[in-house]
């Protein structure tokens, strides 16, 4: 319990220094959101997370972290791409789902 707590802490605040450095969405920004989703989505599945539970939990970063609607509705897309894949390599769901 105590890793996975560290996980989504750790995540959580390299999302949200980063978000903090931008005024709006980017590209660059929306890329890194992806990333980070793939990295808690690797992690979180490796820690035996129940899909609900990461689709609540990334998708509240995501929520937290992109400011246009359109772009946090294409990144939750891409969560639930992540999500049904059987993959839990963090490069693989980045290549798959990130541009």
């Amino acid at each position: 319990m105590k890793k996975s707590l560290l996980a989504v802490v750790s995540i959580s605040v390299a999302a949200f220094a980063y978000a903090n450095t931008k005024s709006s969405d980017s590209s660059a920004l929306v890329n890194q959101q992806c990333q980070i989703s793939a990295q808690a989505v690797s992690t979180l599945k490796g820690l035996r997370y129940g899909n609900t539970s990461i689709r609540k939990d990334v998708s509240s970063l995501i929520n937290n972290h992109l400011k246009t609607p359109e772009n946090r509705e294409m990144a939750q897309k891409a969560l639930s791409l992540m999500i049904d894949d059987k993959s839990t390599d963090i490069a693989t769901l980045e290549g798959r789902y990130c541009s």
